[in-house]
């Protein structure tokens, strides 16, 4: 039992578990940051712009006939084909990916940029032309005898 707990422990409070944990967190938080900026301050805009239309509760009856409402369709037994939540659902994902685009970028501003780490060229043996560690001797592909260059 004590190994399973030990094991559990080190599993369980590794670095990286604490810190996708804490990273899943925040996301959250995130999400509905988004979520509110888009529902509360984009769609209402959008509905100004469209005309005061409600997108999400557009409907069509599978019966043909006309109902106020898509409820009130159901409460009647009849299949509805809800095309407008389905598009508000589509433009909700469209404002999320460009609320978030637009958050990374202006995060990404302020953060240092990176510079990319420079490696050095590869060692090359004389004779064969394979790479060879600096403190080789011998090459590993031809075997041939390397100058040694004494160091300083």
């Amino acid at each position: 039992m004590k190994k399973f707990i030990h094991g559990f422990q080190t599993f369980a409070f590794r670095g990286n578990i604490l810190d996708l944990a804490v990273g899943i967190m925040i996301g959250g938080a995130f999400g509905k940051i988004v979520s509110s900026m888009v529902g509360d301050l984009f769609m209402p805009l959008l509905s100004v712009v469209l005309g005061r239309v409600n997108l999400s509760g557009a409907f069509l009856a599978l019966d043909g006939n006309y109902y106020v409402s898509a409820e009130d369709a159901a409460a009647a037994g009849v299949g509805v084909f809800r095309y407008g939540a389905f598009l508000q659902t589509v433009i909700d994902f469209f404002f999320m990916a460009l609320v978030i685009y637009g958050m990374l970028q202006l995060i990404s501003h302020f953060l240092p940029k990176r510079t990319p780490e420079v490696k050095p060229e590869p060692l090359l043996c004389p004779f064969c032309r394979g790479e060879i560690n600096e403190l080789a001797r011998r090459c590993p592909h031809c075997t041939s005898s390397l100058e040694v260059v004494p160091e300083p």
